[in-house]
């Protein structure tokens, strides 16, 4: 049977200083296996679509990962409490790694998304065990907080590196290599995991257990069918198939409102959601979600199928996006203390990463590469600095035993923000390149050539471009010109899903107002005066410190 949490040693950690370091470092590459996903496929996706020729489930690719991720982090964060977290963790990492595999040998875009959906259910583990495996491995606040270290280290270097090495391999190796990469990490993770994670567990279990297997399955069901009903309505408008989806969206949410309701242990904890202190953070967060994800996802696409950029160049761009979220959150840990309302630090952040999102619209593509990385590093610095304010003032306005949930319900929400911009982005450029294409090749009177250029994934093959060239050349039309206007298309489709994104940071902006005053006086250590961290020394009601 799985051992009880033991006594701490008189240093406040459970395992000698040895011991400690082996876990951390298995705990780190676990951590760097998930993040070292998340940044590398954004910039290989063109290619990929470009590769399997499946532009309409382009979205799908990211969003099966997020809705399989969302869903199980709650879920094996309880059984990780009952059941100890060593057993899932080692089940998740070889669940992630041999989905990466089957990632890496897809031959449609259709196995590709359900492999990324086995993914997501892997790396929805991952994330709901690693933190808090850090917690039961340093039960003193102080302590725990500096191996953290460790974790939040890999995810720089994932999220430094990821986006230009997934450029790189999808350039000179081929985009099947983003997906093996995560085999030697992930055998990596495994090892350390095994030999020196120990095998602890917080709850003595009695009794069935109570988890909300009926509400992650509505959930599911109600965002699917929410995503299938915004690809569709733009093609096809009201008809059967549409109105039928619509019911399902509908139903399936009632239920789940009522159903989260009535239960003890729900996986949408529906009363916080509705506490009035607390809906401008979790809309913010749902906000910031759609900005982030709506960038990493389809400015790649603008880099290489507008721009003509090759994927090294992409990948090398788009770094400083996801860099400046990660400089955005030591930024915030580092001055939130320091000034009156810790509240100012999310107007700041809104207001960056709008402009930046301005800026990308206004530019046109043969600007030097440092006022593009400029615009990519500001706008991540400004959703960095939301991200970790949101959950400060998260933690200070609930009540203490609250702290967890709200901090969880922020993520999800967060995630799901990130599906909802992901999808609404691509269902509205696949509309509106479609309306582009058709009117440009019309005043070129070749609307015969349409299907040939009806999906953008052209615009990312170098080779098929070329033969299309000399066929429009061979029929007596003006073949550069025309797949200049496909590309013109492509850019400002791209350039309108970016602008919902500003959208949602200037919303995000205007809700700031509405979130009570907080004040943070811990000392520069981040730590109450007792030692206790944040999250362990709140005032009864979350009142301003």
């Amino acid at each position: 049977m799985t051992p009880e949490l033991p006594a701490p040693l008189p240093g406040g950690q459970l395992l000698p200083f040895r011991e400690s370091f082996l876990a951390m470092l298995g705990i780190a590459f676990v951590a760097m296996l998930v993040a070292l996903d998340q940044t590398i496929v954004g910039t290989a996706l063109p290619r990929i679509v470009a590769d399997l020729k499946g532009f309409d489930l382009y979205a799908w690719v990211a969003t099966s990962y997020m809705l399989a991720s969302v869903i199980t982090i709650p879920i094996f964060g309880r059984l990780g409490d009952l059941f100890g977290r060593k057993p899932f963790l080692i089940a998740a990492i070889l669940l992630f790694t041999g989905a990466s595999v089957l990632c890496g040998f897809a031959s449609s875009m259709l196995l590709l998304v359900i492999s990324r959906g086995l993914q997501g259910i892997g790396g929805g583990i991952l994330i709901g065990t690693v933190f808090a495996t850090v917690a039961d491995l340093f039960p003193n606040p102080k302590l725990r907080l500096r191996w953290l270290v460790f974790v939040t280290s890999a995810f720089g270097v994932a999220n430094m590196v990821g986006p230009t090495l997934g450029g790189l391999l999808t350039q000179y190796g081929g985009w099947r290599l983003v997906f093996f990469v995560n085999v030697p990490v992930g055998i990596a993770s495994l090892f350390f995991v095994q030999r020196f994670v120990p095998p602890l567990r917080h709850l003595r279990h009695k009794g069935p257990v109570r988890l909300d297997w009926l509400g992650a399955f509505v959930l599911a069901v109600t965002f699917g069918s929410v995503q299938l009903l915004i690809e569709l309505l733009p093609k096809r408008g009201f008809d059967t198939t549409t109105i039928v989806l619509a019911i399902i969206s509908t139903t399936c949410g009632l239920i789940l409102w009522l159903w989260e309701r009535r239960i003890g242990y729900p996986i949408v904890p529906v009363d916080m959601l509705m506490d009035r202190k607390l809906s401008a953070l979790f809309a913010m967060a749902a906000l910031g979600g759609f900005a982030l994800f709506s960038l990493v996802f389809y400015v790649p696409l603008l880099f290489q199928g507008g721009y003509a950029m090759s994927a090294h160049a992409s990948g090398m761009l788009i770094t400083p996006l996801l860099l400046g979220t990660t400089i955005g959150s030591v930024v915030n840990n580092r001055i939130v203390t320091r000034i009156r309302r810790a509240n100012g630090i999310m107007y700041v952040g809104f207001a960056l990463s709008a402009l930046a999102c301005l800026s990308v619209v206004a530019l046109h593509g043969n600007e030097p590469h440092l006022v593009w990385m400029s615009c990519m590093g500001l706008s991540g610095l400004g959703l960095g600095l939301v991200a970790t304010s949101l959950t400060v003032c998260s933690q200070q306005i609930v009540d203490r035993d609250h702290v967890g949930a709200a901090t969880a319900l922020l993520q999800s929400l967060r995630t799901f923000g990130g599906m909802l911009g992901t999808v609404l982005t691509g269902a509205l450029l696949g509309h509106l390149y479609s309306q582009g294409v058709h009117r440009s090749l019309d005043s070129y009177q070749a609307t015969q050539w349409f299907k040939s250029f009806a999906s953008p994934e052209l615009l990312v093959d170098r080779a098929e471009q070329a033969a299309l060239i000399n066929r429009l050349v061979s029929a007596g039309h003006a073949g550069d010109a025309m797949m200049h206007s496909a590309r013109d298309a492509l850019v400002q489709s791209i350039h309108i899903g970016i602008l919902m994104a500003c959208a949602a940071t200037l919303v995000g902006l205007c809700l700031a107002w509405f979130v009570p005053p907080v004040q943070i006086v811990y000392a520069e250590t981040g730590l109450a005066p007792d030692g206790q961290s944040p999250a362990d020394a709140l005032p009864p009601h979350g009142t301003a410190l």
